[in-house]
């Protein structure tokens, strides 16, 4: 098993100029470990849509690498997207898919079929270029250069712990977002 945060400091530290697109519980981490806001397009409160989303750039920018930050629990909500991605085929598309078995945001409830199935191979039988999958850090940064090189539709899918969130405080007041931030940015950091 990887560490999600540094899965994704490894993959902030491959990133160049890329477009990402995070979503569900990595679009919590993200903006602290982002070198780039400017090019990050967060997208939250939409499970499922990521990849979508970032088809729609890839595709309406093809001169820029595009790369989709997914969850488990989010692509199984829309897994009909592999199909559309590699049906579109977009060379620039990259889709990372952390894969920790739950429902990460919503209380860590099971995904359905967690461990039955393998997300590599439903892209790849889906018709993506590439699949790939990682469970151990060493690997994937060994890999990650090449990967982002590679010519797509590419899927990589992290076998990734669970993060244990802090506790929030309560949505509705206004000084909720910037302690939510102000916890993330802790978390990543140490």
């Amino acid at each position: 098993m990887i560490d999600t945060i540094e899965a994704l400091k490894t993959i902030g530290e491959h990133r160049t100029n890329e477009v990402v697109v995070p979503t569900m519980s990595v679009f919590l981490f993200w903006p602290a470990i982002s070198k780039r806001p400017e090019l990050d397009l967060h997208h939250t409160g939409c499970m499922g849509k990521a990849s979508s989303l970032a088809l729609g750039v890839a595709l309406s920018q093809p001169r820029r690498r595009v790369i989709a930050l997914d969850a488990d629990g989010s692509l199984l909500m829309n897994l009909g997207s592999l199909v559309t991605i590699a049906n579109q085929a977009p060379a620039n598309f990259l889709h990372f898919v952390f894969e920790n078995g739950v429902y990460q945001n919503t209380g860590g409830q099971p995904i359905p079929g967690a461990g039955k199935f393998d997300f590599s191979r439903l892209a790849r039988a889906a018709g993506y270029r590439n699949a790939y999958e990682f469970d151990d850090l060493e690997s994937l940064n060994i890999s990650l250069g090449r990967i982002f090189k590679e010519d797509g539709p590419t899927f990589v899918c992290l076998k990734v712990s669970r993060i244990e969130l802090p506790e929030w405080p309560e949505w509705g007041t206004s000084e909720a977002w910037p302690r939510v931030k102000e916890a993330l940015a802790k978390y990543v950091s140490g």
